[in-house]
């Protein structure tokens, strides 16, 4: 029986590695430095609006009779979940029709002394919990420790978010530098627990830098110049950010330069992954065959990550889309409204930076991963049985 004649992975140079690794370092200090200007110091707004009022609590209970007729409108029972105070309450009537509940409903409720519950919202957290638990299962499942290391670096990137970028922004940090920390942070920890330390990935997270860069560049100009001001927010709650010192057009930018992170990275590992894998399959192609080999991949990921994009913003934004077509004005001054002209800026900076990532991406690979990174084939396999190996230099 014949045996498989593989050749190990390429390897980038011990000089192509040391040149990475400064570059690298380079990074991760400006990062650092970026950190420590607009490190937040004060973390006293986490919970600082009430929710609830002086003695009422928040519960989970379950719709069990209903509706009665009651003074303000039809009227439901229901039990409260675990803990003390289990009994029957009423809940009084919400007045909107999207939140009608039924029996069997868990809800959330603020719960009165008086017995009398308010309607807050559907509870969800067991349906949520399923959906993320079968979502880690399968990630380990069929991706292993790659899947397994994608999800630490996941948790630690939303860590990142939640206790360094919105602290920053609530304590008055330049959002431009936020956003950028957190993207080469987040980043930096994503790529090399999912890819493993290695020249492939740091070809994708600089690949990722590059188009983040240009990102930034074109979505400081089109928020500056679109007067986009993060008046967004539904019943001017953007007046409670305001109130506490935050930038809306500096949240504006932020918003787009993180929010193009995810695609750029999925893209500009795809394309590192393919200059390696043409680089093993044909070593003998120049640097320049390399790249243009692997742009012809490089095109199928730019267009089909172009709509991919587009359908993203366009699902998030539609609930605007359709509230705005009932008035009497074009599909251009739609597009460029308040409410929608963020989701088309942004998808416009984030397909842009998503097309010049792949050139970019490409170029560095094919310049990383050289004719001298292939590393030593394994050697030949011998002939199958039964067959006579053909004496060395004898014609054939």
């Amino acid at each position: 029986m014949g045996h498989t004649h593989e050749t190990k992975p390429p390897r980038a140079s011990e000089r192509t590695s040391t040149v990475l690794s400064a570059i690298v370092g380079l990074v991760i200090a400006l990062t650092a430095v970026g950190a420590a200007a607009v490190w937040p110091q004060d973390y006293s707004f986490f919970g600082s609006l009430t929710t609830t009022a002086e003695d009422t609590e928040w519960v989970v209970a379950v719709v069990t009779e209903g509706p009665f007729e009651g003074e303000s409108g039809p009227e439901y029972s229901a039990e409260i979940v675990g803990g003390q105070g289990q009994g029957t309450f009423t809940i009084l009537p919400t007045g909107d029709p999207g939140y009608a509940v039924e029996v069997g409903d868990r809800i959330r409720a603020l719960a009165f002394p008086d017995g009398t519950l308010v309607f807050a919202d559907f509870e969800r957290s067991s349906p949520i919990l399923i959906l993320l638990i079968v979502y880690i299962v399968l990630v380990i499942a069929v991706a292993w420790w790659r899947g397994a290391g994608a999800l630490l670096g996941l948790a630690i990137a939303f860590g990142i978010v939640m206790y360094f970028t919105v602290p920053a922004l609530f304590n008055g940090g330049n959002p431009l530098v936020v956003a950028l920390v957190t993207g080469a942070g987040a980043l930096f920890v994503l790529l090399y627990l999912a890819h493993g330390v290695n020249a492939r990935t740091t070809t994708a997270y600089l690949g990722t830098l590059a188009g983040l860069a240009v990102t930034t560049l074109l979505g400081a100009w089109a928020v500056e110049t679109s007067k986009l001001r993060g008046l967004w927010l539904d019943s001017g709650s953007h007046f409670e950010l305001l109130e506490r010192g935050v930038s809306l057009p500096g949240l504006v930018l932020s918003g787009i330069i993180l929010a193009g992170l995810g695609i750029l990275n999925d893209v500009t590992v795809a394309q590192a992954s393919s200059v390696w894998e043409l680089r093993a399959a044909r070593p003998e192609i120049s640097r320049k065959d390399l790249f243009w080999r692997a742009m012809r991949i490089g095109r199928d990921h730019i267009a089909s990550t172009v709509y991919t994009i587009a359908f993203a913003y366009v699902g998030a934004a539609l609930p605007a889309i359709m509230i705005l077509s009932l008035f009497d004005q074009g599909l251009g001054v739609t597009l460029t409204s308040a409410d929608i002209a963020e989701e088309v800026v942004r998808t416009l900076v984030g397909s842009i930076g998503l097309v010049l990532a792949v050139p970019l991406t490409t170029g560095i690979a094919a310049a990383v991963v050289g004719k001298d990174a292939i590393a030593a084939e394994s050697p030949p396999p011998p002939p199958p049985r039964g067959t006579a190996r053909w004496p060395a230099g004898a014609p054939r």
